[in-house]
């Protein structure tokens, strides 16, 4: 008991700490750029409107909160697909892989990519558009890794190589994650977490679209102008769920058991250093976790309004998950599915396939 007191009093001065340092600020919405890593490329946890953070697991994990990453069983392989915004054309690409190494390690590695599709190039001389197209790129690079300290403690770190460029300017930066998970119950079943997302360094665009040619006394020069650089979205996230459990079952899988029927319940903070905070709350069903429902609502000040919201979504999210076996080692194939409602567009579609091996 001694113990948990001094485990969860790190954790509330940890997130203090950090609260205080990347407090929210809704002054300074629309002033940071890279705004690309707080979006959520995974089904299971969107569809959990994130609230899961100190309950998720697996190679999903790296998005939300990388200490959960140290639970992965051997090999996860995982594609996830996102129709971003339904109607706008944008696509967002996820790709992941997870590997256990040793008895207390696992590695992660993965990028995204967001696909947008031809965008027609325009010019002063020529603003009608029909001087071809180009593609905006948008995406991340990024390293894992987890560790068990003990049977209750698990933290992970992510390194990140991220970029964003168009036409002929490019911007290159750096950022990190870290997280820290508690977990406690007579079955495990009470975790806390804190993750602290996007700590990093500024960005600058830089490249030959910031140059253009001008003439003076007959004479040419090349004019180039500097871009301001811009801060990325730093977020703190601090979560807590609780699984309720009914009926124990061998699991095929190792010499472990598991719940009949598991019903989770979990809430997390989200504290964004430049928007809005949000708070999520969210509930997913699993019978025999070979199918799960989940729904959830994320919550933030003026997201019911037309007028005001600034985020993407308008709350609720939705999901459901079938695994598949292929053998009694373990071999499965989970199909994700997930859905983020929001007001002007079809919401967004999550598809996504996850090996386990």
């Amino acid at each position: 008991m001694r113990n948990t007191s001094k485990i969860l009093s790190a954790l509330a001065i940890f997130s203090l700490f950090a609260l205080n340092i990347y407090a929210g600020n809704k002054d300074r919405i629309g002033s940071a750029g890279g705004t690309q890593l707080n979006v959520n490329p995974w089904a299971r946890s969107a569809s959990f409107g994130n609230a899961n953070s100190a309950a998720v697991t697996g190679i999903e994990a790296t998005y939300l909160n990388v200490s959960g990453l140290a639970f992965l069983r051997k090999t996860e392989v995982a594609y996830n697909y996102s129709s971003w915004l339904s109607g706008s054309g944008i696509g967002l690409h996820a790709v992941a892989i997870g590997q256990r190494v040793g008895e207390y390690g696992v590695l992660g590695a993965g990028f995204t990519s967001f696909s947008l599709g031809d965008i027609k190039r325009t010019e002063v001389d020529n603003p009608d558009g029909d001087q071809g197209n180009f593609r905006a790129q948008f995406g991340q690079f990024y390293l894992s890794y987890a560790r068990e300290f003990s049977n209750s403690i698990y933290a992970g770190v992510t390194a990140k190589f991220v970029t964003e460029g168009v036409a002929n300017a490019r911007a290159n930066g750096a950022a990190f994650d870290i997280g820290i998970r508690y977990v406690t119950g007579v079955k495990d079943n009470l975790k806390f977490g804190v993750s602290l997302r996007n700590v990093g360094g500024k960005m600058r665009f830089q490249g030959d679209g910031l140059s253009t040619q001008v003439r003076l006394d007959d004479k040419q020069f090349t004019l180039s102008q500097r871009s301001e650089p811009y801060e990325l979205p730093v977020t703190l996230n601090i979560g807590v769920s609780y699984d309720y459990l009914i009926g124990e079952l061998a699991n095929p899988e190792d010499e472990t058991t598991i719940a009949m029927h598991r019903l989770t319940g979990a809430l997390n903070f989200m504290s964004n250093s430049f928007g809005n905070d949000q708070v999520s709350l969210g509930v997913e069903y699993a019978f025999r976790e070979r199918i799960m429902l989940r729904a959830a609502y994320l919550y933030e000040d003026q997201v019911v309004s037309e007028e005001n919201n600034t985020t993407a979504f308008s709350g609720p999210s939705g999901g459901v998950t079938v695994s598949v076996p292929f053998n009694k080692k373990g071999t499965s194939l989970d199909i994700d599915y997930g859905f983020r409602a929001n007001r002007i567009f079809n919401g967004t579609h999550t598809i996504g396939l996850m090996l386990n091996l």
